[in-house]
């Protein structure tokens, strides 16, 4: 058994990955803005008064980090742009400056990145772990973020980076963006459609995360994605297929996209093809490979209990 401590826990992987990690006969607690009810102990941290609850640390072994502001969440003015960063590096620096002090139990830290880290630079290129990072806002983002987490290497405590892709939830995330429209027969894919999304189911990336967990002989940068990318256009299809709906509308133009999104519209026009290859040499087993099959997993069970309840009204 592992005592674990998350930041960030509130949001879709962390709430899910508490229950599995439970499950599994973890000890979890929490790190976060405000206390959190639950299954796991709760504990508040306030980043900008470099503040940690105490107690938080006692007795953990295992920091998860996946602390950050939504890169999705607001549009990318210069504010939102520093507080995308900060979020990431400042936390983990306050982290890194409460280990530092000693006094701790603490031997490993999992830390969420992305696989924003490559860039855009080439959709036909498959990037693996040990590829340079590419030049755009993300990607410097990520690669800040990096490194403020391999600063724990000095402390002698195992560092793993977790670089996950889109991941596809039926509890939020890009599949309830995608699937909002779908529902009302406007659904259709993006620019192009032909843009690579590297994905992962939800309970595959928490298993990854909980393989980090328990297995010590895992160190560096680990891609979270499954082992075949889709285009949106086929992500878009996979997701009208598992709920009966069809697509009537042609892809919505880059352009258009980009008037309403800016700089952001990056996000859902260009993409980028994302190896698996060493998360699965160190022994992990993907449950879901197909996108098709993920999305019929996430999506009809809960399509099921959304017409009984809207019959129930």
């Amino acid at each position: 058994m592992h005592s674990i401590l998350i930041t960030g826990a509130s949001g879709l992987i962390g709430s899910r990955l508490t229950n599995m990690l439970h499950s599994h006969g973890h000890r979890v607690a929490h790190l976060g803005r405000a206390k959190r009810d639950g299954i796991a102990r709760s504990f508040v941290w306030d980043i900008d008064r470099r503040y940690i609850e105490r107690g938080a640390l006692q007795d953990t072994d295992t920091i998860i980090h996946l602390a950050g502001a939504g890169i999705a969440d607001k549009p990318w003015t210069k504010e939102r742009k520093r507080e995308i960063l900060e979020s990431r590096t400042q936390s983990t620096q306050l982290l890194y400056d409460e280990l530092k002090k000693g006094n701790h139990s603490v031997k490993t830290i999992i830390s969420a990145t992305a696989v924003g880290y490559y860039g855009f630079k080439d959709e036909e290129t498959i990037y693996k772990e040990d590829d340079p990072p590419g030049e755009d806002f993300l990607a410097q983002v990520t690669r800040r973020w990096e490194q403020e987490v391999d600063a724990f290497l000095k402390l002698n405590i195992r560092v793993v980076r977790i670089r996950i892709g889109i991941v596809l939830s039926a509890e939020g995330g890009v599949v309830n963006e995608i699937l909002r429209p779908i529902r009302w027969y406007a659904g259709a894919p993006l620019g192009s459609g032909n843009q690579y999304l590297s994905w992962i189911h939800l309970d595959d990336l928490c298993n990854i995360f909980i393989m980090a967990v328990e297995n010590n002989a895992m160190e560096g940068a680990y891609n979270a994605v499954a082992p075949h990318p889709a285009t949106n256009r086929e992500l878009t299809m996979a997701i009208a297929n598992a709920v009966h709906k069809p697509i009537i509308f042609p892809a919505i133009p880059s352009f258009i996209l980009k008037l309403l999104l800016g700089e952001m519209a990056d996000l859902v026009l260009r993409g980028s093809k994302v190896s698996s290859e060493k998360i699965q040499e160190a022994g992990f087993k993907f449950a879901y490979t197909n996108v098709d099959d993920a999305l019929v997993n996430l999506l009809q069970k809960n399509e099921r209990v959304r017409a009984d309840n809207i019959t129930k009204e």
